[in-house]
């Protein structure tokens, strides 16, 4: 039986139904979520995908991190639950407490779009199996607060811990501290990043197939090997 991921929508979400295909091509089963019913319907994991959650208003991912859902969210994460957060699903899980830090408009105010590479720097996370430590990716980024950010001591913390999972490669394109472009939770199964992988499943109509590592990284971390 195939692992059920939940995608969450919420008022302003752009990229669930982009998010949900990455999940059916990985072989699982994407199972809708809806802001405001905090029912997770079993799910094996959770997919909080990008866009503009309530328009962004007071700041990126602000409320969505009060909408019902997230409270069963941030329950299941505590006992285990592998939880992604992509674009505005980042800043809400940073929001939520879920991650640590906050992101904050790019360096130069402007909106970023643009085929980004990123280089893997842990490959143990629940979404990030699948890939070599050291590998580069090319994962395509859209986001005008995207830039990550965090007291030194958090920097340190990160660092020393092995919790920055992808770090932008060939120039920084927001300001983040550190070229930090994805971190986890200290159990590694929480993860949230800025680039879009499920925009990068199929070579045909993206610059790579590289996103589905992160994809298929979640079946290893809900499938029990052989």
């Amino acid at each position: 039986m195939s692992p059920r991921i939940g995608v969450i929508t919420f008022p302003g979400t752009l990229d669930d139904v982009d998010a949900a295909r990455a999940v059916g091509y990985a072989d699982a089963e994407p199972v809708a979520l809806w802001h405001a019913d905090a029912d997770l319907k079993g799910v094996d994991a959770v997919i909080v995908p990008g866009g503009f959650s309530y328009g962004d208003y007071l700041r990126c991912g602000a409320i969505a991190r009060f909408a019902p859902v997230m409270s069963s969210v941030v329950e299941a994460a505590g006992k285990g639950m592998p939880v992604l957060g992509i674009c505005n699903g980042f800043q809400i899980l940073c929001e939520a407490g879920l991650l640590p830090g906050a992101l904050v408009r790019n360096e130069k105010l402007h909106f970023v779009c643009r085929d980004q590479w990123l280089r893997v720097e842990n490959n143990t996370t629940a979404w990030s199996t699948r890939y070599d430590a050291g590998a580069e990716v090319l994962i395509p980024l859209k986001s005008g607060e995207g830039g990550y950010m965090a007291d030194q001591a958090t920097l340190d913390r990160l660092g020393g811990d092995g919790r920055v999972v992808f770090r932008y490669v060939g120039g920084n394109p927001n300001g983040s501290r550190n070229d930090i472009a994805g971190i986890c939770s200290e159990n590694g199964r929480v993860v949230g990043l800025m680039p879009h992988p499920e925009h990068a499943i199929d070579a045909l109509t993206g610059p790579s197939d590289d996103g589905l590592g992160v994809f298929y990284s979640a079946l290893d971390a809900l499938v029990p090997s052989a």
